[in-house]
């Protein structure tokens, strides 16, 4: 166990949106975090990581100021928040897809705003309001720009001209008869440190460490993989038919005139090969789950 104080890493993890498919993540990637859903200091299998559960928007700032090491947030909350942070690596994952999500200019769908230059003199309504200023000046359009705390899209028409708020697939955008008029940026989380912890040997090592397990569960995310036995005369043809990361892993078996393959691949790809893989003779097909693929 750590003894000395400066080697635990403190780590801001996001609540809301991203807190469930993020505690799969590092599930995934072989941490066991617990009691995340009633406490702000979950614990976690490692002695020497502490877990903050904390909201998205706040993590950047907060790592930059020095109360976590590091943390996972939308890049978008680190723009809006100016946020002076190293970043790590990204983790293309989401709330609902591998989609990233984005901010986008919304009005109803009778509203006469087609593009950005027709809300000059307008009121727009968005949380991230530093995004949006930025795109107006970017745009030379002067609008009054109000903070809202959420339900951001019923308030179009009555209270605001046009809003500015999150989608992955557009469909909660579509069930409220609005449509989007422009995209300002797209977001994925990014695994952000402290510059100072950055440049700290062991906590920058212990950051490393754990960015290869959560970019390796990422790339596992669609992953599976897949043994077989085949018979020898069959090899090249079914060799000719998988896709593969590397090189498939061929075996010989006891039994004369018999191999054994194993290869990892996606799983549309083994849902579409697996029959082809049974007409050319293989047999005991073996689909299993990945955790994590290492490249």
């Amino acid at each position: 166990m750590a003894e000395d104080t400066n080697q635990i890493l403190k780590i801001g993890l996001p609540k809301g949106s991203l807190f469930e498919p993020t505690l799969d993540l590092f599930e995934k990637a072989g941490y066991n975090i617990t009691g995340a859903a009633r406490s702000y200091r979950p614990s976690i299998d490692d002695p020497e990581i502490q877990v903050r559960i904390i909201r998205a928007q706040e993590i950047g700032r907060y790592t930059d100021h020095g109360f976590l090491d590091c943390g996972i947030t939308g890049m978008d909350w680190i723009a809006e928040n100016g946020a002076d942070v190293h970043v790590v690596c990204d983790l293309p994952y989401s709330r609902a897809t591998s989609n990233p999500t984005r901010w986008v200019l919304v009005v109803p769908n009778d509203s006469p705003i087609q593009s950005v230059k027709d809300l000059e003199g307008k009121r727009i309504a968005a949380e991230a309001i530093g995004i949006v200023e930025k795109y107006l000046e970017k745009n030379g359009v002067n609008a009054e720009v109000e903070f809202s705390w959420g339900a951001t899209e019923v308030k179009v028409p009555e209270l605001v001209d046009a809003i500015v708020d999150i989608t992955e697939t557009g469909s909660s955008l579509r069930a409220n008869n609005l449509r989007i008029v422009d995209e300002l940026m797209q977001s994925y989380p990014q695994f952000v440190a402290k510059k100072e912890s950055w440049e700290d040997p062991w906590k920058r090592a212990k950051i490393e460490r754990m960015a290869v397990l959560l970019q390796g569960a990422l790339t596992a995310r669609d992953m599976v993989g897949l043994k077989m036995n085949l018979p020898e005369g069959s090899r090249e043809e079914i060799l000719g038919l998988l896709p593969s990361m590397r090189k498939p892993t061929v075996s010989r078996l006891t039994q004369d005139g018999w191999v054994a393959l194993e290869v990892v691949l996606t799983e549309l790809q083994a849902r579409e090969l697996i029959p082809q893989l049974k007409e050319l003779g293989a047999e005991g097909i073996i689909e299993y789950p990945l955790n994590k693929v290492i490249g």
